[in-house]
């Protein structure tokens, strides 16, 4: 039986965050959800606040925390381009001094520490599909910025940390993730493809459609996560972590509308400045080093998304954010 471990999850109430804390919760470790809830939902935890190994702690991680413990999994960015690009400045900070935080505690208690990266640091990318070897085409300037950079910045303090301290890091490149608890106004386009088709609304893409992305269902990704964290301190990343199955975006939006019998047409919108036209992971290294891979078909796991976002009281969640940036992006 594996010992049983103290658990931090940064931007735990998150997507994806709450999705580890269940699945920690379960394996019976002892787990701590740190989120200031500004783009995630306290319903996503709600079921795990009467179990005795799970802890709620309200907290902004630019912020500095004195916790005990064995693992850290840092979760917390915003990472829609309507939120991050709300407060460019906060986003930044809380991939910057987020990461030297939780890398702080992980020095000070020998805490083994996941920074959860993004497919985004690739920018648009001139390499298909993208290797980890791949070191993007990113705009330092751009209105993506402050998380393309932001992101790629927190990857730099890892290693640095990992080489001068000793610190253990693992590093994912997280890809287009989908399923439950995807806040429904995050303005990612599964998102609100499936609201707006529920509505019986007009699908907005952004360009023609062409663009392509790959979508990977939440339990293979965060399969694949927990598989990163308790590898081999002889692999410490990055590595990809997401479905290579290409899709584009209308492609996408077609089947959404037949997968929800919805009446919506498509209404094409000006494409966001620096949205990237390609993205897809190469994840030969996930293969080779955690023995993982998806499992889960587009169709099968849109099943499931689909029947999360029928059932929600719309009028339970806020939007986070007014900002009109990338409404309906390709992310």
């Amino acid at each position: 039986m594996p010992s049983l471990k103290r658990i931090l999850v940064t931007g735990g109430a998150g997507f994806l965050g709450s999705h580890i804390c269940e699945r920690m919760v379960d394996e019976g470790h002892d787990v701590i959800c740190l989120d200031n809830l500004f783009t995630s939902q306290k319903q996503n935890i709600t079921h795990l606040l009467t179990r005795p190994n799970f802890e709620f702690i309200r907290h902004d991680v630019t912020r500095d925390i004195w916790l005990e413990v064995d693992e850290i999994y840092n979760m917390a960015c915003p990472a829609s381009p309507v939120h991050y690009q709300y407060n460019p400045i906060k986003t930044m900070k809380v991939s910057v001094m987020g990461a030297i935080n939780v890398l702080g505690m992980a020095k000070r208690t020998r805490a083994k520490v996941l920074q959860a990266s993004t497919s985004e640091v690739y920018g648009d990318p001139d390499v298909h599909p993208q290797p980890e070897s791949y070191r993007g085409n990113v705009n330092p300037i751009g209105i993506r910025a402050c998380y393309d950079e932001g992101k790629r910045a927190a990857e730099t303090l890892f290693f640095d940390y990992h080489r001068s301290n000793g610190v253990n890091i693992r590093v994912v490149r997280i890809f287009n993730t989908y399923g439950p608890r995807m806040h429904p106004f995050d303005g990612r386009v599964v998102s609100n493809f499936i609201i707006q088709a529920l509505k019986g609304e007009d699908i907005t893409l952004y360009g023609d459609g062409s663009q392509t992305r790959s979508f990977c269902y939440v339990d293979d990704l965060v399969e694949g996560i927990i598989r990163m964290m308790n590898g081999p301190d002889s692999f410490i990343g990055p590595v990809n972590i997401g479905n290579p199955g290409e899709f584009t975006i209308k492609q996408l939006a077609e089947l959404v509308i037949k997968m929800t019998k919805s009446k919506s047409k498509l209404v094409k919108l000006p494409l966001p400045k620096d949205d990237p036209t390609q993205r897809q992971p190469d994840i030969t290294l996930a293969k080779k080093h955690l023995k993982w891979e998806p499992t889960i078909a587009l169709e099968q796991g849109l099943v499931k998304t689909i029947d999360y976002f029928s059932k929600l009281d719309l009028r339970q969640f806020r939007k986070p954010t007014d900002h009109t940036a990338h409404k309906s992006s390709n992310r």
